[in-house]
């Protein structure tokens, strides 16, 4: 299975060469893929750069039911959420992990203490049973006891209750590898030209290799417009007179030293400056505060965090944690991105558009994708599957494939939930156990692998980043079986250095050049093209 675009397959009988192409390899993507190709259909999923490129990397990292969509009367959405979520911790518990939160209450909030009794007992009764813990109310005392940092006058107490934190991006890379694994072909820097029209129906796409030039044609029975922010543009290549499906709200998050924001487990706040609920969420020794929600109308590649944006979440958590005293000057790192939410005209405020999903056939025929969350990305992707595998049938003359177990089959390197049997064999490989830990947490099961390539070649245990345990092995694992093909994807997305370190990774940047040159080929303008791309991109918080 390649890890870049190349020729197309050999075109079968029936003259595709898929019986389905996905556009797009964000949590969306990767999952339509995984179900596609579980039903053992034909799959090819193209993307234009790295998996999770966009907003699949740039969330809150959260998998939760939508405490906060109770108020709206969304149940059937938190219903769906909070059953997903119970499906993800156990195929992916290496990315998917459980996280207590605690949601204080101040005199004035909108929600006092008895609404958000009543609003997390019914979260309860929704997730079902076996899925966390229950929730406990909490008075001022108990709560300062739990996290001292939220103090002020007007404290009333408040609740505990618990939901997810993911690991983004790699949630969407270990999907495509499921769908790999299944016989799915993966095409990162891809970029799509053009939709393929026979009789007015899409039939597939005209495709370039970003990275040779390259040009392809893949035909196929489906294409499913899977790209996010992107959808509204893609539509318009087959209907340029589409009314626009999206609404886009820009979600940013700030990255500070967890010394200057001492909590132990995740802090839902009310934002003091305009009521909007958002987090302080603890992420290996940082912590991170989001999210912003405001319209988008530019290009999505463009999305940045800007100095107001900066400010509104400093403000929004100083006023929650009155001794923070958060400044500029504390944020080592931020992230961006579009959510991808549905129109609707009668929406006021981007809080009240709802985070449902809609499943879209153009003229056509192409299926757009719009709207829904990373927590019901799998759910979300069966629905699409079954359209696919009806379509299907009805061109073969046969039944639709029925929907595969997605629900059940574990993500690579979510085989087991607990890993630590595997630390002997990397301490015996000459780790020091800041490294093995590391690879257990970040790899699962998979950190067998990283482990084995130490074994063979003793250079790769050597640190990438003097502040952080990763090691030299983990980038060839990356570039060999994640499609890593960037130092940006190494640091940003497969291991994260550009948001927990001080120099954002840069101290790195020279070996993993090195590894990945080596091992794709690069000549020595494009290594020096690369890390000076990255440099540059982190620069600025």
């Amino acid at each position: 299975m390649g890890t870049g675009s190349g020729t197309a397959s050999g075109r079968e009988a029936d003259g595709t060469d898929a019986d389905c192409v996905v556009i797009g390899g964000g949590i969306v993507g990767t999952s339509i893929a995984r179900d596609v190709a579980r039903r053992g259909l034909r799959v090819t999923l193209v993307e234009q750069g790295d998996l999770a490129g966009g907003t699949s990397s740039a969330s809150s990292r959260l998998i939760h039911g939508g405490l906060r969509y109770l108020e709206h009367g969304d149940l059937r959405l938190v219903f769906e959420a909070l059953r997903e979520r119970a499906i993800l911790l156990r195929i992916a518990p290496h990315l998917v992990r459980p996280l207590p939160f605690v949601m204080p209450v101040h005199r004035g909030d909108r929600v006092g203490r008895w609404k958000l009794a009543v609003g997390m007992w019914l979260y309860d009764l929704l997730k079902g049973s076996g899925n966390l813990p229950r929730h406990r109310m909490l008075s001022k005392r108990a709560l300062l006891r739990l996290e001292p940092a939220l103090d002020g006058p007007a404290l009333l107490g408040g609740a505990r209750y618990y939901d997810a934190q993911c690991d983004d991006a790699r949630l969407a890379i270990a999907t495509a590898r499921s769908a790999a694994a299944h016989g799915a072909r993966i095409l990162v820097r891809t970029r799509v030209d053009a939709l393929c029209t026979s009789g007015g129906r899409v039939t597939g796409i005209s495709a370039t290799d970003r990275e040779t030039g390259a040009t392809t044609t893949l035909l196929a029975r489906a294409v499913v417009n899977a790209t996010g922010p992107w959808a509204d543009t893609l539509r318009r290549l087959e209907d340029p007179a589409a009314r626009p499906a999206l609404r886009p709200t820009l979600g940013v998050h700030v990255v500070v030293p967890g010394h200057r924001l001492p909590i132990q487990s995740a802090v839902t706040i009310t934002s003091r400056v305009d009521g909007r609920v958002m987090f302080a969420l603890p992420w290996a020794g940082q912590v991170y505060i989001g999210t912003t929600d405001t319209d988008w109308s530019g290009d999505p590649a463009t999305v940045a965090a800007d100095e107001a944006d900066i400010i509104y979440l400093l403000r929004s958590a100083n006023a929650c944690f009155p001794a923070a005293r958060l400044g500029p000057e504390d944020v080592v790192a931020t992230w961006a991105g579009l959510r991808p939410l549905v129109s609707d005209a009668g929406a006021g405020s981007t809080a009240a558009v709802s985070r449902e999903h809609a499943i879209l056939e153009g003229p056509g025929g192409m299926l757009s994708v719009v709207g829904g969350k990373l927590t019901t990305a799998r759910s979300m992707a069966a629905e699409v599957g079954d359209a696919v595998a009806r379509r299907v049938a009805a061109g073969r003359g046969a039944r639709p494939a029925p929907r595969p177990p997605t629900d059940r089959e574990p993500l690579p390197g979510g085989e087991a939930a607990d890993v630590r049997g595997l630390a002997p064999q990397g301490i015996a490989a000459g780790l020091p156990e800041a490294t093995v830990l590391h690879c257990l947490g970040h790899y699962g099961t998979e950190a067998a692998a990283i482990f084995r390539l130490v074994e063979a070649d003793r250079s790769l245990a050597e640190r990438l980043h003097p502040d952080h345990p990763a090691v030299a092995a983990e980038v060839l694992h990356a570039a060999r079986r994640e499609y890593a093909r960037s130092v940006d994807d190494v640091l940003t997305r497969r291991l994260h250095l550009r948001y927990l370190t001080a120099d954002r990774g840069a101290a790195a940047v020279e070996r993993v050049v090195a590894l990945l040159g080596d091992e794709l080929g690069w000549d020595g303008e494009r290594r020096l093209a690369d890390a000076t791309a990255y440099l540059q991109a982190v620069r600025t918080p």
